[in-house]
């Protein structure tokens, strides 16, 4: 199993600080999220882009993703929706990384209608992203909260460069168990993304294994080589435990869940 942590976690903090951060606790990659308040978003030239790569290779970790915030299915013109996600995959290319996350953002809608919205635009961007490399991930959050949800899009694309991000949060609320989220995402799962909460009510962000999340049946499911990513949503909660003096023990904890059964 391979880990990674969203810098969510650790808002505003400088790559090199990032890197270090991953490096020092044993994660081989970084999910970046791609928000201008952030030193990573695509609004960087290309030296920046360039500083940024370099700081991830002298570190010997990965750029996962670029974490942005596209609402595919979100009603209205496709044109402003395409051009956004064109950026991001553009920004991933430069930097190296494998995937884009999307959220659907469909909510208010037909669950149809949304669907269709959501499947049109993102096999629109399905060629360029293949030429550049890169995969697009639909997390499963908001109005497509389900493996279920997500999977009925992306099936529909049927492109191999349009996945999905099976956020466990999200499913778990949704009211679906690990095993059927897996079953649906599991022919277009890009990685996972893990966190723990004390309940439905309070989602406030928690070390891994403190709350009620059912890790262990989620990682039970995966294959040994794939990526696991922490998200730790301290820009939301900014009451929560600072996620540096976290990483270590979490680290410890999904390598505890993922390894081998006998």
């Amino acid at each position: 199993m391979k880990l990674a942590f969203s810098t969510l976690g650790v808002p505003g903090m400088p790559v090199a600080d990032v890197v270090r951060l991953a490096a020092g606790h044993g994660y081989q990659g970084v999910e970046l999220r791609a928000h201008p308040e952030e030193p990573v978003h695509p609004g960087l030239g290309s030296h920046e882009r360039a500083s940024v790569v370099a700081e991830f290779e002298r570190g010997g970790v990965e750029v996962l993703t670029v974490a942005g915030y596209v609402k595919a299915a979100a009603a209205g013109d496709d044109a402003p929706v395409l051009a956004e996600l064109a950026g991001l995959v553009e920004l991933a290319r430069d930097l190296g990384a494998r995937y884009v996350r999307v959220f659907p953002g469909g909510g208010g809608q037909d669950p149809a209608e949304s669907d269709a919205i959501a499947a049109r635009r993102l096999g629109a961007a399905a060629p360029h992203a293949a030429d550049l490399g890169v995969r697009i991930l639909l997390e499963t959050h908001d109005s497509h909260r389900a493996g279920a949800d997500v999977a009925r899009v992306v099936g529909t694309v049927g492109h191999g460069r349009i996945g999905a991000v099976w956020d466990v949060l999200h499913t778990w609320l949704a009211g679906e168990e690990p095993a059927a989220s897996h079953a649906v995402l599991a022919p277009h799962l890009g990685y996972v993304q893990v966190k723990d909460v004390a309940s439905a009510e309070d989602t406030t962000p928690l070390a891994l294994g403190a709350g009620v999340l059912p890790l262990q049946a989620c990682l039970d499911l995966l294959d040994q080589d794939d990526w696991v990513c922490w998200e730790y949503e301290k820009r939301w909660y900014p009451q929560a435990a600072a996620l540096p003096e976290l990483l270590a023990a979490g680290r410890e904890h999904l390598l505890r869940l993922g390894a081998p059964k006998q």
